[in-house]
This record gives structure tokens, sequence and C-alpha cells, in this order.
């Protein structure tokens, strides 16, 4: 195995050619390395526009990559946004794609709308007469939100976001040019009344919301709010895009969920999206877009002009996953670990750093907010922690406007165990002492 992939490595590189049959020798050498272009043109072509500056010319992935990157080898990685390998199912997403891969039909083309049969599983999962009719299977939450934005809002509309909110979301709405508008958030989550100004004032006819354990803050819309949110939403002739990401993180001690906004939507309003990456790999880019009337064809237009479909071993792999016994047993074990995880951080963030203040500690997600003291920065205090041996993730980049105060958000879903967790406030609490005295 070690020298095939030695051998694979070297034929990628050009060093090797292999001969079936006859072995592998060295390649011809290769031609000298031809002079650097000129590629300083590319300045002028980019940046020149003719259209108002509807669109922007450059985009921002900051926000994105600094949950994506990985850390120097041994910093402690409070900066993830996907379960360790050691909480990843990969026995079974392994037996789930072998027995995929043997399907009949597994590497033929799919429909466009997805499977069948994982449409209606997560139809099912949605409730409130949501059918398989209006699930659409789309490659990741990232993906599923790129569409949602483009389908609902033109270049240079205004689009409501909750405040904090998902760096990767503004991060979208800004590349699709359009304007993001925040909307407070509080711990029952966004705030009807000031919702209902922001409607009024931009014009806007679409929110973005997290309903369920939201990113970055933890909160969980209050009952009381959610028929409000619909109500003003409705009344404003706009769209609300649900991006339930973490539904399957939730803890061992939450209860009962709450259903999704779409099960009690029967008018349209709600665009929902729902994943199964943050359950199981970052590599396993499975989610759904679900929506009633007429938005649905656009939104399966456009995903169809941007991907034409998911690949169907990996939809055959997914309906492999969810419908095996080790589905089940992997969520209850994730519930656990992550509520033991996040009681391991919280306890150790009171005992060492009391002067970071946590206002909300959630039943579910993979991560805590927390607010700095007044006058602190984030970004000097992310770069001690870096030195120090911890990636931390700033919070400046999850506000669309002016932050309020300073904050980190810190993930215990990434880390190796317990252990790294104690390590890692140990490290950040030395970074703290140099940045905050």
């Amino acid at each position: 195995m070690t020298v095939s992939r030695a051998l694979a490595q070297l034929a990628a590189e050009g060093l090797v050619v292999t001969r079936p049959g006859a072995g592998a020798y060295r390649a011809e050498p290769r031609a000298a390395t031809a002079p650097a272009g000129d590629t300083s043109w590319q300045e002028v072509a980019l940046s020149a526009d003719g259209a108002a500056d509807l669109v922007p010319r450059t985009v921002d992935a900051s926000g994105v990559v600094v949950s994506l990157a990985a850390p120097p080898p041994g910093v402690i990685e409070f900066n993830g946004g996907y379960l360790h390998p050691s909480l990843q199912p990969e026995r079974a997403m392994a037996a789930a794609l072998a027995r995929a891969g043997r399907r009949p039909g597994a590497w033929g083309r799919p429909p466009m709308e997805g499977l069948p049969e994982l449409r209606e599983w997560f139809a099912r999962g949605l409730g409130g007469g949501v059918t398989a009719a209006e699930v659409l299977i789309t490659a990741g939450g990232q993906s599923a939100l790129t569409t949602a934005l483009r389908a609902l809002a033109p270049p240079g509309a205004p689009v409501l976001v909750e405040s904090p909110t998902y760096p990767g979301m503004l991060a979208i709405a800004r590349s699709a040019g359009l304007r993001p508008v925040p909307v407070p958030v509080d711990p029952d989550g966004v705030r009807p009344s000031l919702l209902a100004d922001a409607f009024r004032a931009t014009g806007a006819r679409v929110l973005v919301c997290q309903p369920l354990f939201q990113n970055p803050t933890g909160a969980v819309l209050a009952p009381d709010r959610r028929a409000e949110v619909l109500g003003i939403a409705r009344a404003a002739g706009a769209f609300v895009v649900e991006d339930d990401f973490v539904r399957r993180l939730v803890h061992e001690d939450a209860g009962p969920l709450p259903s999704p906004l779409v099960a009690d939507d029967p008018d349209g309003v709600v665009v929902h999206v729902g994943s199964l990456t943050k359950a199981t790999s970052p590599s396993f880019r499975v989610s759904a877009l679900a929506a009633r009337g007429p938005v649905l064809e656009r939104l399966r237009a456009i995903q169809v002009v941007d991907t034409f479909f998911v690949p169907r071993p990996l939809q055959e792999a997914a309906l492999e996953l969810v419908g095996s016994p080790a589905w089940p047993r992997h969520l209850r074990a994730i519930s656990a670990e992550l509520k033991t995880r996040r009681d391991t951080l919280t306890a150790a963030l009171r005992l060492d750093l009391p002067e970071l203040a946590l206002p909300h500690i959630p039943s579910g997600g993979y991560h805590l907010w927390l607010r700095l003291p007044d006058g602190a920065d984030d970004g000097a205090l992310t770069s001690a922690a870096l030195r120090a041996g911890v990636a931390i993730t700033p919070g400046r980049p999850y506000f669309s406007a002016e932050p309020p105060a300073a904050h980190v958000r810190l993930s215990f879903a990434a880390v190796a165990g317990r252990g790294e967790i104690a390590e890692g406030v140990r490290r950040l609490r030395t970074a703290c002492d140099e940045v905050l005295g």
C-alpha cells in the first residue's frame, strides 16, 4: 500500500511513468521552466466595473477560511467548525460508501432534484406536511445558502441577517452583491420588534436566520417569537431562509427540540436549509433545500445551472448511512460527548478565565460565545493565543456592521478530547495575561 501510494505521488509529479504489466520507469527530464508572464493587466480587468458598483469586485473569504484552515502542528484547535476525526462516524461512512458503490446504477446520472428516497428522508424529518416533492438535494449547507440567496434577492438588494451571525453567510451575501443589514439577537433569538423596523426601513425581501443553536451565540428562537417572526416576514412580503445547520448536534440534556420553522409555514415564507455535514464529516457534503410554491422551481433552476446535481455515489452513501443501525448510535454518542465537552470547557473558563463573560450556555451545537472586557481587542487576543499554541476565532467577522463589543468564539468539537480542552484554556490564560493585563 505504501509503495503504491509513493508511485502514485511520483507519477502525479511527472517523475515516473507506469506501464501496466511492465512496471514503473523514470520519466523523461522535464523541459526548462517557461519564464513567468506578466499578470499585472488583471488588476485593471478585475477592478473595472461599468455597472455603478452594484456588485463588489472582491470576495472576502477570511471569515470562512478561519474555520476551514488547519492550525499548525501542536496548536489546539478551538476554532474548528467540524467534528474531530475521533467523533466522526468514519467506519459507518466507509461501510455506507462501499455498499453504495455496489448499488445498481450507483455511478449513473441521478435525478437533478436528488434521489427520491433521500428527498423523502429529509422531508420526513421536517414534518409539517413537507413532501419529498418540495425538497432538493444540494452539495452541503454553504452551497444551499448560496442557491437560496441568489434565488431570492437581486444584486444590490438588502438582506436582513442576525447580528452576530455566521461569517460564511455574510461572505455569500456580499459576493452576490447583496447588502447585509443587521438585526440584533438576544438569548431568545432574533428580536421581532427590531426585525419589523428593519423590514420597514430597508424594504428587504429576505431574512436569513438560524432559529436553533444560532451561530455564534447558541440562542434558540423562543416559542412566542416563532409565529411573530413568520408573521412579520409574511406582512413584508419577504422570505425567511432558515439555516438549520446543527439540529443533529443536540446535547444530551437539551430536551425535546422545537420543530423547524418550515413545519409551521403553509404559505411558503420559509426556505429551509438542512445538512448532514456537521454531524458526519466536512467531506460528507449532502444537504437539502425545502420550499413551497413557485420559488422551488427557481431554486431548482439555479442549482441545475451551477452544479447539475450532487454526485449519485454520495447520495447513495447518505441513504445507506442514515438507514443503518450505526446512525442512531452515532447521534446518541456525539450528543453525550458534546455535552461533556461543553461542560468541561465551561467549567475551565469559569475557573481560569472569569474575566471572559459567558452570557449563554447552549444545549446544542459545538461552540461558546464569549464577551471580552471593555476595551479589549479580539484580534490582538487571537494573535496572542496562536503564539501561546491555541487557535481561537475572533468575533469581528460575525458582525455585518460595527460590533457592540469584542467577542471570541471557542469550539469544543474539533479538539481531541477533554484533556486538550483543559490545556487549551491554560494556553488561553497565557494569552489573556499578555493582552488583557
